[in-house]
């Protein structure tokens, strides 16, 4: 964390273009982003400079975050990033009545499964038909043996917090289903992550 409260994440710089090319596919032309669990920021401030004529809604549920957050907002100083809302997944009422697409980056691992399930309820409530949801991170999925790096990451996670760890891709579809979000697919990231896209019917 600098002077200014900015904290940053060096995989932001790594994954940060990656991932908005795959924004820039799935994304609407127009209108509001919500992403959820934004971290340090540094994400939304790209975004929202690679996307001009989206409105870019950043939120977290920790203070430090949403501190780091407005301080690289500060900097930026761009008209389509707005000031981050204190948003918790996990809970029953979002502060946002409506988005027309949710991006959520390294949240579902590092989080109790009652956090995706709370994104799963809150995205089927505020995005209208057609509007995407966008996740990244790694996942365990089915047979298929996880990488020896995302094993260790697993292991750490699940040693800080035995709620935390890589989630079954299966099992987040079927939560996301429960909410009238389809399943669009999966595609391959770098270092073993990958982007999962869901659209609310």
């Amino acid at each position: 964390m600098t002077a200014d409260h900015r904290r940053h994440a060096p995989a932001t710089e790594r994954n940060r273009d990656p991932i908005a090319d795959v924004l820039a596919a799935v994304l609407p032309t127009s209108g509001t982003v919500l992403e959820i669990a934004s971290g340090t920021g540094e994400h939304a401030v790209h975004f929202a400079r690679r996307f001009p004529a989206l409105t870019w809604q950043p939120s977290d549920p920790s203070a430090d975050a949403l501190l780091s957050i407005a301080a690289w907002r500060d900097e930026a100083a761009l008209p389509n990033l707005a000031a981050p809302l204190p948003l918790d997944a996990a809970s029953a009422t979002w502060p946002l009545q409506h988005a027309d697409a949710i991006v959520c980056i390294n949240m579902v691992h590092i989080s109790p499964w009652d956090a995706t399930t709370g994104l799963m309820r809150g995205a089927g409530r505020i995005l209208g038909p057609g509007a995407p949801l966008v996740l990244y991170g790694p996942f365990r999925r089915g047979d298929r043996p996880l990488e020896p790096s995302n094993l260790a990451f697993d292991e750490s996670l699940k040693s800080r917090d035995p709620r935390w760890g890589l989630r079954e891709v299966d099992a987040v579809v079927a939560e996301a289903e429960a909410h009238d979000i389809g399943f669009e697919r999966l595609i391959e990231m770098p270092a073993n992550n990958c982007m999962v896209l869901f659209t609310r019917r």
